[in-house]
């Protein structure tokens, strides 16, 4: 098969490498389309190393067809269209994953639009409801709220009935996240969230740490959670333990791609029952910026680097036969 290899200077290429074979409880997906994520740039710049075990190939999330199934595997059959939540693998004409780490593509969307689902869908969901442990009537800050994760927070926020502010980098950007759910925002550097406070928020999804985070947490009400999820704006900060203290906060870290099997394929099941239902009832929607060929990633990389996009970004590979 073909995939996108990382040379020395880290420069991407097309270039062939062995087709995995399906292990006992894995499926091999002829991939469609595949999902971009920061994480992608952070390991192609070799600073976000693969999970032990898993596939080096770039790639966290992907959509297609199954065309193997591995020993043990009932839930699948060859021929059923997937979307896909990897630890690895994407980039790639095939892609074997745990079984239990598939979703169907739900009714009406396509395998473009599917291929920007699990990463973001699943991070969301994981960190406002498992980790934050959102409850009815709180508030919501999701700072890089037209981020793939931000967009799908946003509207899991409105499918719970919980108010949602954002910050982002651009008129535009607010615009759209108004238009997904959101309350209210700001444009960075143009504006203060001290105005949208209300009193504070319950629950804070940050991916940007650094020196951003002191002042995130001075925003959480008494009793407030802070989920760390990145780091863009840098590995550390200082902190005043006493607010911590004082407010009783709860500050807490939390990554999706290095968590077990069993846990994705828990956290995948919840998705699938609660959440998933929503996209065929145009509850919740992909939220797609642009589509590239598998041969133009490293400018769908750019695009994201510059921080150009609004909601997710995906690669399309060429269709092999008739689906």
């Amino acid at each position: 098969m073909y995939a996108i290899h990382i040379d020395a200077d880290h420069n991407l290429s097309w270039a062939e490498t062995a087709t995995p074979v399906p292990a006992p409880g894995e499926v091999l997906i002829e991939v469609a389309a595949c999902g971009v994520n920061r994480a992608d740039l952070a390991q192609r710049a070799g600073q976000y190393p693969p999970p032990p075990g898993a596939s080096p190939i770039l790639g966290m999330e992907c959509a297609g067809r199954i065309v193997a199934t591995g020993a043990g595997v009932s839930q699948w059959r060859p021929g059923d269209s997937v979307c896909a939540l990897l630890a690895g693998g994407g980039y790639a004409e095939y892609a074997a994953v745990d079984a239990r780490h598939c979703l169907p593509v739900p009714a009406g969307l396509s395998l473009c639009e599917a291929a920007s689902l699990p990463e973001v869908f699943a991070t969301a969901y994981l960190n406002l409801y498992l980790e934050a442990g959102l409850q009815a009537g709180e508030r919501v800050l999701l700072p890089a709220g037209a981020s793939g994760v931000g967009t799908a927070a946003i509207q899991l926020c409105r499918w719970s009935g919980n108010t949602c502010l954002v910050s982002v980098g651009s008129a535009a950007k607010l615009e759209r996240c108004m238009a997904l759910g959101a309350t209210d925002g700001i444009v960075r550097g143009q504006g203060s969230l001290d105005h949208l406070l209300g009193g504070g928020f319950d629950v804070i999804l940050d991916p940007v740490g650094g020196p951003a985070l002191a002042d995130h947490l001075s925003l959480l009400r008494p009793g407030g959670r802070l989920v760390l999820i990145a780091f863009m704006g840098g590995r550390e900060c200082t902190l005043d333990l006493g607010r911590l203290l004082i407010k009783r906060l709860r500050l807490i870290g939390s990554t999706l791609r290095g968590r077990s099997a069993d846990e994705k394929a828990a956290l995948l099941a919840q998705l699938r029952e609660k959440v998933w239902p929503a996209f065929a009832e145009a509850r919740l929607k992909p939220v797609l910026d642009r589509v590239f060929p598998i041969a133009e990633a490293a400018t769908a990389h750019a695009y994201m680097a510059a921080n150009m996009n609004i909601g997710k970004l995906v690669l399309e590979l060429p269709r092999q036969g008739a689906w």
